[in-house]
């Protein structure tokens, strides 16, 4: 490893040497030339060699000396190239003025000499120094107008720097497609040359578009990539990228990905004390904490990010800090923290405007004396006329111009007068409307945490309805009709033949009464948020076994035949949730089924997960009412038998198995039959680790 570095601080030398070689070496050759127009050349080459070295005074120095022996001679090839060099020049050392005058002079001569290239060269640097100085309308037209030159001749770095431009004027002009276009051109460059750090940049600048326009899908997709492309595991690019995907993950709503992402993000910002990290980490952990829940967690994430942004400042970051913890106070009812924090948003929000709408003011009028000058240079006697001395005023006239001063100065005395008065009263009116704007806000977020309280209540007492619904309509059916066989029974009414043939539809209404008790349950657990699973390993098979065992009497009340095609096979979830999904979807089928027709169950691994399918041959679902199937509101329809349901089934076994960290849909085809696929993890799944929640 130590010849390495040695080897690599040796070629610098070498390089450094050979770059101060060729300067010593021109500066020589420029004293012993004969003709003036070698000269020239000479010190053209010098110039560039100076300019690729960053020695800009001296390169200024020459090109100088260079440009007063071309102009003598006046040597026009010599003088675009002057021209040109000075323009680079200029600009590397900020003098815009300067540098657009010449590549403007620069643009003249090559257009006598019709050098298409050369004048697309000198288009595409100024667009790239109006895209610097925030004038992108005008940046683009200059670079567009030079692309196709580069394009046809393949100029590679001409290219990279042209799309890179273009990228940038579009992404601040709020056109995000065109911004995603130009950089995906230049990244193809990048990657042709093999530019590590360019391709990083590049991909990093299109998740972060795409995550400006919402799609935080293809945004995960590139800030993914750059940890892929990232082989030597670099703690400075992780600690940058870890954030920002676990936001994206937080936006996509998958926040078991967001929390393993932002865990890992806090662990590395603190080694490397990347204190913009570790704040931005803070804030998106804020925001999952509390969209789990979790507010106190989130609320101590929050307070750390804003004691560090106190010592590190970031506009960005302090903004969304203030408005995530407005919602934090508010969810707590905190409102006078939540109405402090929302007016500190403000402020901030009303500053960088003010900032902004200076920077703006600021750069049109230096466009404007640039402009000015310009123009200056081409019409100098553009002003001579406002230069011409009065002459001929006559004494009457200046009568006139004194009383009408004496007139403007005495209205100038009453408006200040009506001026201070009403300055007087500013304070007293500025404080009643400061206090009220206060109770306004305050009452806006009381106003706002009422309605979310409101609306949970109502969902509540929804829920609260439609169970009480169910029971005294389907569950009083099956007791009435065991109620009064039992009725029967006491009063000895009933014949042997009677009972006998009784009996079964006792059992059905038994069963259906049980199987309505055990939905109702379930479903109000899990819509009260109370579920929680526990996982264990078990055997699938079994539980398919035991289940069958329960619904063997209906099989062959309905004549259906059932075929069991499972293996046995491990997965890792909770048992009595599975039970649950696997009894509900079984009565589904028997349920949907007629005298003939055929349930199959089986069961296959596929990706590292266990998928069980339960297959009948019965009279399928619409696609209308596929739609419908798993949803929190309630669906049900008559079986083959006009057995009744609830409507809960479906909507029980989803929640379960999403609990579950799994999988649960359908295939159906009227009169063809349904198969309903329900896939389980086979291992523990990956948990965020506490910190974050």
């Amino acid at each position: 490893m130590k010849k390495i570095i040695y080897l690599i601080i040796l070629l610098s030398v070498c390089f450094g040497y050979s770059q101060t070689k060729n300067i010593d070496s021109l500066t020589v050759a420029l004293a012993f030339q004969k003709t003036e127009t070698s000269k020239i050349k000479t010190s053209i080459e010098l110039v560039e060699e100076l300019y690729n070295h960053t020695d800009y005074n001296l390169a200024l120095k020459y090109v100088l000396e260079a440009d007063k022996l071309a102009t003598k001679l006046n040597y026009i090839e010599g003088l675009s190239r002057i021209s040109y060099l000075k323009a680079l020049i200029y600009n590397k050392k900020e003098d815009y003025v300067n540098a657009i005058n010449n590549f403007s002079e620069a643009k003249t001569l090559y257009s006598n000499l019709k050098d298409s290239l050369a004048i697309a060269r000198i288009n595409n640097q100024v667009g790239l120094i109006e895209i610097s100085r925030g004038n992108y309308k005008q940046g683009i037209e200059y670079i567009l107008s030079s692309i196709d030159e580069f394009e046809q001749r393949h100029l590679e770095k001409e290219l990279k720097d042209a799309y890179k431009g273009l990228a940038t004027a579009y992404l601040n002009n709020g056109k995000f497609n065109k911004a995603i276009e130009f950089n995906l051109k230049r990244l193809e460059i990048e990657e042709v040359n093999g530019n590590k750090n360019a391709i990083i940049e590049v991909i990093k600048n299109l998740a972060s578009l795409y995550s400006d326009k919402k799609e935080h899908r293809k945004a995960i997709e590139y800030y993914e990539r750059i940890l892929m492309l990232d082989h030597s595991n670099n703690d400075s690019i992780r600690a940058d990228i870890l954030p920002k995907l676990g936001y994206e993950y937080l936006q996509f709503r998958d926040y078991d990905k967001a929390g393993i992402y932002l865990s890992e993000s806090i662990n590395l910002n603190r080694k490397t004390e990347s204190s913009l990290g570790l704040i931005e980490t803070l804030n998106n952990c804020g925001e999952l904490n509390y969209k789990r829940g979790k507010v106190s967690l989130a609320e101590h994430r929050l307070n750390e990010a804003y004691t560090l942004l106190k010592s590190t400042p970031n506009k960005t970051e302090e903004l969304k800090n203030y408005a995530l913890l407005k919602t934090v106070d508010s969810i707590q009812h905190q409102y006078q923290r939540a109405f402090m924090w929302q007016g500190k948003y403000y402020a901030l929000k009303d500053s960088l405007n003010r900032i902004e709408a200076a920077k703006t003011s600021k750069l049109n009028t230096y466009q404007g004396i640039g402009n000015l000058q310009q123009q200056s240079q081409f019409n100098p006697n553009a002003t001579a006329s406002t230069d011409q001395p009065l002459i001929g005023d006559n004494k009457k006239k200046f009568d006139r111009l004194q009383i009408i001063t004496y007139a403007l100065l005495a209205a100038f005395v009453i408006v200040s007068t009506f001026l201070v008065l009403i300055y007087l009263n500013r304070d007293r009116r500025i404080k009643y409307t400061l206090d009220l704007e206060a109770k306004n806000k305050k009452i806006e977020i009381q106003n706002k945490a009422i309605l979310e309280q409101s609306a949970h209540l109502e969902n509540i007492n929804h829920i609260k309805d439609r169970l009480f619904s169910i029971v005294s309509h389907d569950l009083k059916d099956s007791l009435t009709s065991i109620n009064g066989f039992i009725d029967l029974l006491k009063d000895g009414s009933l014949t042997r033949q009677e009972f006998d043939r009784l009996i079964p539809e006792l059992s059905e209404n038994a069963n259906n009464a049980s199987l309505l008790l055990f939905n109702l349950l379930n479903w109000s657990k899990s819509q009260m948020e109370s579920l929680e699973p526990n996982a264990t390993l078990f055997d699938i098979r079994e539980v398919v076994l035991d289940k069958i065992k329960l619904i063997e009497h209906k099989l062959a009340d309905k004549q259906i035949e059932l075929v069991d095609n499972t293996l046995r096979d491990f997965v890792y979830a909770d048992y009595s949730m599975v039970e649950i999904v696997i009894q509900n979807l079984l009565t589904n089928a028997v349920k949907f089924t007629k005298a003939g027709d055929t349930i199959t169950i089986s069961n296959q691994i596929n990706n590292g997960k266990s998928i069980i399918s339960i297959e009948d041959t019965g009279i399928g679902i619409t696609q209308n009412n596929l739609s419908k199937l798993f949803k929190s509101n309630t669906f049900s329809t008559k079986g083959t038998k006009n057995e009744k349901g609830t409507g809960l089934g479906l909507s029980i076994c989803k929640e379960l198995v999403d609990l579950n960290h799994g999988k649960i849909w359908v295939e159906s085809i009227v009169n063809s039959g349904s198969t309903f696929f329900v896939e389980l993890p086979k291992s523990k799944q990956k948990k965020p680790e506490l910190q974050v929640g």
